[in-house]
């Protein structure tokens, strides 16, 4: 890996960072509070929420197995996605790789910070070949990007061509764990002292089950959390996500169950839609949806949502001809897709 200095886009690594109210005070224990310009009614919506969020994190920490020094928590994961770029590529000179197809956001931020998004192109089975990550790269690639398990695919990425990527390139790997509750394997946020060019995201969108409150969370090197800290807005978790995420991250065996119970409905829709005769195949999948090939796609999304049922059309994605992705809902839900589909 080169210098982080070498890959931290100059004028952040310059950048003296905003310092709040919050910030600047610490440790004594304090009843009165004149230091943010706030109002001292409607408590306690009327105080600004800890920026740095330690609570949270003393709990991230103990149920990720990281260190707290080791993560950055965001609104949502595209905070950090964009952070990335924000922190690491100069706009009109830098570039990323990422496999394709993906999660589009890391294309979107790319083009919001005018850096160039180059793309390789997974394999029939969606598997990568990290060589051919590599020849991609340049003198001007910042970033690799590699979601696994991958969306909208559904599969875990070959653990050896990662490591390959990891150890081939000289810049920073990013690699969205997303749907790694899912999986049952191991995950790469535990070999973080290994790799310092490391991030790995994760989220409690999917597995935690709330999306409604936009928590996402990169683990990184202290070096590299510590320039997202410098980059991010002062209070850029409200105070009603924390304490949402405390509650939960004490609950972390409802979560189990919850993960146990879907990826049941997991193996009943995968068999359910093989013998489907309007399903050719149903690809592998270790995340909470599955990807299916279909005979008319559009049709059937189509009849779908005339009968009041959203799953996603993924026709246009770059190998992804004909296919829907489904995500895993209750057993309910499973239910009235799979009789919806049979009287097609």
């Amino acid at each position: 890996m080169k210098e982080l200095s070498q890959l931290v886009r100059p004028n952040i690594w310059k950048l003296s960072p905003y310092s709040s109210a919050r910030d600047e005070y610490s440790g004594h224990e304090a009843k009165v509070f004149l230091d943010a310009n706030e109002n001292p009614y409607n408590q306690p919506l009327n105080r600004y929420p800890d920026p740095l969020q330690h609570e949270v994190k003393a709990l991230v920490a103990k149920t990720k197995g990281v260190r707290e020094e080791q993560i950055f928590l965001g609104n949502g994961s595209d905070e950090a996605i964009d952070l990335c770029y924000r922190c690491f590529t100069q706009p009109g000179i830098d570039n990323v790789v990422a496999i394709e197809p993906t999660y589009g956001m890391y294309r979107v931020c790319a083009d919001i910070n005018d850096v160039e998004y180059r793309t390789v192109n997974l394999d029939d089975h969606f598997q990568m070949s990290a060589k051919e990550m590599l020849a991609a790269t340049d003198k001007y690639t910042k970033l690799i990007w590699i979601c696994s398990p991958n969306n909208p695919t559904g599969n875990l990425i070959d653990h050896d061509e990662i490591e390959k990527v990891l150890k081939g390139f000289d810049g920073i790997v990013i690699i969205d764990e997303a749907y790694s509750d899912f999986s049952g394997q191991p995950t790469f946020r535990e070999v973080l002292d290994q790799y310092p060019n490391l991030i790995v995201l994760n989220t409690m969108s999917k597995a935690w089950g709330c999306a409604a409150i936009r928590l996402g969370m990169a683990f990184a090197s202290k070096e590299i959390i510590s320039i997202f800290n410098k980059v991010k807005y002062p209070y850029n978790v409200n105070n009603l996500t924390q304490e949402k995420a405390k509650e939960l991250l004490e609950a972390p065996y409802e979560i189990d169950k919850w993960v146990r119970t879907l990826l049941l409905e997991r193996e009943r829709m995968i068999h359910s839609f093989q013998v489907l005769p309007i399903c050719q195949m149903v690809y592998p999948t270790d995340a909470n949806f599955f990807l299916a090939k279909m005979t008319d796609a559009q049709a059937i999304y189509d009849y779908l949502v005339e009968h009041g049922i959203i799953v996603r059309n993924r026709t246009r994605v770059t190998k992804c001809g004909n296919c829907l992705r489904v995500t895993i809902g209750s057993k309910s839900e499973n239910s009235q897709l799979l009789a919806a589909l049979r009287q097609y």
